[in-house]
């Protein structure tokens, strides 16, 4: 068991491993769009890579309908395994709408030998997406 502050260092260690490792800019929040934003999680028990959308239920709406238009090539020509779920609720019991990837084996960011793994999906698949949303985005926008 680690304590609060054995556990924030180890998190903060594995986040400047990881822009040490894989530096580039990452889209993240900086995606132009209110409400939409890319996010890496990884925590104790899993770890995944989403696009959410928390915008106010209009706005979220008229932004998963042209994604669920585009679901197809999503799954097709970037990340075959991604799911897709229009009602998604937060730890914090906020609704969202997210399309996201998990890695499918056990990790957590408490165990170093797991870091190299989530590393490697992390960017991987996060650069696929980002790809997806940049050739996209004039459809996800509109």
């Amino acid at each position: 068991m680690f304590s609060k502050e054995e556990s924030r260092r180890l998190r903060e260690e594995f986040w400047i491993s990881f822009g040490k490792s894989f530096p580039r800019k990452w889209v993240l929040y900086d995606t132009k769009l209110k409400g939409l934003s890319f996010k890496f999680y990884f925590d104790t028990k899993s770890a995944l890579i989403a696009l959410d959308l928390e915008d106010d239920l209009e706005k979220r709406i008229t932004h998963w309908e042209k994604l669920i238009s585009l679901k197809s090539i999503l799954l097709a020509d970037y990340i075959p395994e991604a799911i897709f779920e229009e009602e998604y609720f937060l730890d914090n019991e906020k609704e969202i709408s997210r399309i996201y990837l998990p890695l499918n084996q056990k990790v957590s960011i408490h165990n170093k030998n797991s870091w190299g793994d989530v590393m490697v999906f992390f960017n991987k698949n996060m650069s696929l997406f980002e790809d997806f949303f940049e050739t996209y985005r004039e459809v996800i926008e509109a």
